[in-house]
């Protein structure tokens, strides 16, 4: 039996994990909020803001895996324990990622915000920002209470942003063919709202990976992987 000190210690370091995800998720959330805001906004120096806090996500995933590494090494986790271990080096991943894609609408503030672009564009990527917000939020909430009965309802999530990033594409698409001079500020807001439905899909891989520890299980049903975008052609834009 291992000495009552050691067990303390272990179980300790296991919640560290636990609170740098918790910590590294509240910041990935601020990040896409303010990077949304200062789209929507034009806000330049909120932009900038967000892009010089990305760091401190890349750090923390570091300092996760390092953790991390060290716990397996030390401590040979098994079955529940080697879960929550692995399972923190993946959902740091999604994290810092999930940091990454909101610097990447932050750093295409400028160029999108230039000239009159129709509010509603605007208005239609704050919206799919709202619903990829939304599951992440709910994941993490998940991740802190591991009640895992809500995360289908979670994975279904990524069915409606796939749908609204479709129908925004399309929007966006018309408003290029309606005049060039709307092509390289709407080719911005294209990436920016393919940034944001990105975010949902980094979601969804984490919910997957909290179900996988909770139940050493895998999620059944495939999801659905991918939007429709494909299949927008210019013929389903030009007026009938």
């Amino acid at each position: 039996m291992q000495p009552m000190h050691t067990v303390s210690a272990y179980d300790d370091e296991l919640k560290y994990l636990a609170r740098r995800i918790a910590s590294m998720g509240g910041h990935a959330e601020r990040m896409v909020e303010q990077a949304i805001t200062a789209l929507v906004s034009a806000d330049t120096r909120l932009a900038q803001k967000v892009v010089r806090d990305d760091p401190i996500l890349d750090e923390s995933q570091r300092d996760i895996d390092e953790k991390a590494v060290s716990v397996i090494a030390r401590r040979q986790p098994m079955a529940r324990d080697l879960r929550e271990v692995i399972g923190a080096i993946r959902i740091s991943a999604d994290l810092e990622r999930i940091g990454d894609l909101a610097k990447n609408v932050a750093k295409r503030v400028v160029a999108a915000t230039e000239g009159q672009q129709p509010v509603s564009l605007f208005r239609g990527i704050e919206a799919l920002a709202d619903l990829a917000l939304s599951q992440l939020k709910e994941v993490l909430d998940v991740y802190a209470s591991r009640e895992v009965t809500k995360l289908g309802f979670i994975r279904d999530h990524d069915d409606d942003i796939d749908a609204m990033y479709t129908s925004l594409f399309r929007e966006l698409l018309t408003y290029m063919m309606e005049d060039p001079r709307n092509i390289t500020p709407c080719t911005h807001l294209l990436f920016c709202a393919k940034n944001v439905e990105r975010i949902g899909d980094h979601a969804t891989n984490i919910a997957e990976t909290i179900y996988h520890i909770v139940t050493g299980e895998q999620m059944a049903n495939e999801r659905p992987k991918g939007d429709k975008t494909d299949r927008v052609t210019a013929s389903l834009l030009l007026p009938k």
